[in-house]
Formats: structure tokens, C-alpha cells, sequence
């Protein structure tokens, strides 16, 4: 996650600046070779993260607070608004979440289109995992006793129940992650990702695939660096629920 925030600042070279020919091999200077626009690999792979993991972080924290809160909802009391809130969570993940993300992508800038889209395919699952638990706990002993010394039901959700989910909120932020970090890549390698020349690791694989018999590196190198922050951030999220108090 480090080297995809912050990655820039190691690379060799201009990441937008030409060095030599396209799809040139690697040598003098150039580690992993020059991509279609003859521009440094890995310079460009040590930039291209940040822009994804920025997008996708902003998503997570705003799908997965919109779903806790709907969730402690959902879960602490049965009825009218409980239904509700369910049917519509039912409703979003019935719709593919590919196609959501493009209808936000052709109408909003890419990164609002992102967040847009985790919101509609993340959000209601959190929901629902979230309105499980609280519904778990919601007769626990310390839930009676707040209620035993007077405390309204806000002040149990956010001062007692919520505490107790903490760790499964952040599990939930890192699935959400992994959504919107898909999302962002597949907006990217359809050509609604960042301008070029900005380096995304999505959009070089985009632009390098008609030269990876000539440069293999600058089609392989961002598709690894991809695939490693989905593993890093799936990793983190799997050690967050193993950790996970009992409710």
C-alpha cells in the first residue's frame, strides 16, 4: 500500500516523459524497458498505483460507513424502517454492479463515478452483514444494562454496539476496497480512468497489450503491482476478522 501511495517519489525517471523507442527492451537506464509512448516502466509503475489506491480508499470509507449506519438501523429495532432499508439493500444487489458503475462513469467524473458505484454494490452488503451482528447482540447483558441505567438507543449504537463491531468494520472497509479497487481498474481499462498521460496501472495494461510480444514487462509488471495491493489489502481484511472479538 506504501509503494502504491506513495511510489512516485522512488521512480528513476519522468513517468510521462519519452526516453527512447517504443516497447524498447530493458537497458541503459531503463530497468523494465519503455511502454507504447517510449516512457520509463517503472517509473510509470511506481506512479501508477496512487491515483487507484486514493480512489478506491475514498470509496471503502464512504460505502462502508453508509452501510454500518444503515446497518446499526436495520438491526436494532424490527419493523417499518428495518423492512425498508433490507428491501432496498435487496433491490441494489440485484442490479450488476459493472453496469452501475458505467452509467455513473458516462455521467460523473471517474473517481465520483467509483465512489458512486461501491456505494450502490458495497453499501447494502455491509448493511446486511452489519444488521446481523447488532441483531446478535442487541439482548447481550451490556445492551440491558444501558438500557437498565436510562440510555436511548442512539447512545447504545454508537457508544456501546458499535465499539463491539469495530473489527468488523474494518474488515468491512477492506472488502469494500477490494470492490471499488476493481471497479476503478475496470472503468480504467475501458478508457474512462484518468487523462492520459497519467500513469494507472489499469490503463497500461490498456495501452501495452498490442506490444507484449516486444515488451513483456510493460504489460506484466502493472498487472502484477494490481494484483499484489488486492493481496496485501484481502490479506489485511482476512487478519482483521480472525481477530475479531466474540459479539
Amino acid at each position: 500500500m506504501g509503494i502504491a501511495l506513495c511510489g512516485s517519489v522512488l521512480a528513476p525517471h519522468d513517468p510521462v516523459a519519452s526516453l527512447g523507442p517504443p516497447w524498447s527492451p530493458p537497458g541503459d537506464g531503463s530497468l523494465l524497458g519503455t511502454d507504447v509512448l517510449g516512457r520509463d516502466v517503472l517509473s510509470r509503475v511506481l506512479a501508477g498505483g496512487r491515483h487507484l489506491a486514493l480512489t478506491a480508499g475514498a470509496a471503502a470509507v464512504v460505502a462502508a460507513a453508509i452501510g454500518i449506519a444503515g446497518g446499526l438501523v436495520a438491526g436494532w429495532r424490527d419493523g417499518l424502517l428495518s423492512r425498508l432499508l433490507h428491501a432496498t439493500a435487496d433491490l441494489l444487489l440485484a442490479v450488476p454492479l459493472l453496469l452501475v458503475a458505467m452509467l455513473f462513469a458516462v455521467s460523473l467524473p471517474g473517481t465520483a463515478a467509483v465512489i458512486a458505484a461501491t456505494v450502490c454494490g458495497g453499501a447494502p452488503l455491509t448493511l446486511r452483514i452489519v444488521s446481523d451482528a447488532v441483531r446478535q447482540v442487541r439482548h447481550a447483558g451490556f445492551v440491558d444494562a444501558a438500557l437498565g441505567r436510562g440510555e436511548s438507543g442512539t447512545t447504545i449504537l454508537g457508544r456501546e454496539i458499535l465499539p463491539a463491531l469495530a473489527s468488523l468494520a474494518g474488515a468491512e472497509i477492506g472488502a469494500r476496497f477490494l470492490v471499488a479497487l476493481q471497479l476503478a481498474a475496470a472503468l480504467s481499462l475501458l478508457g474512462l480512468g484518468p487523462a492520459p498521460p497519467a500513469p494507472d496501472w489499469a490503463a497500461m495494461i490498456r495501452e501495452n497489450v498490442s506490444g507484449a510480444g516486444l515488451s513483456p514487462a510493460a504489460l506484466v509488471a502493472p498487472a502484477v503491482a494490481l494484483a499484489l495491493l488486492s493481496l496485501t489489502v484481502a490479506a489485511g481484511g482476512a487478519a482483521t476478522r480472525n481477530t475479531r472479538r466474540p459479539l
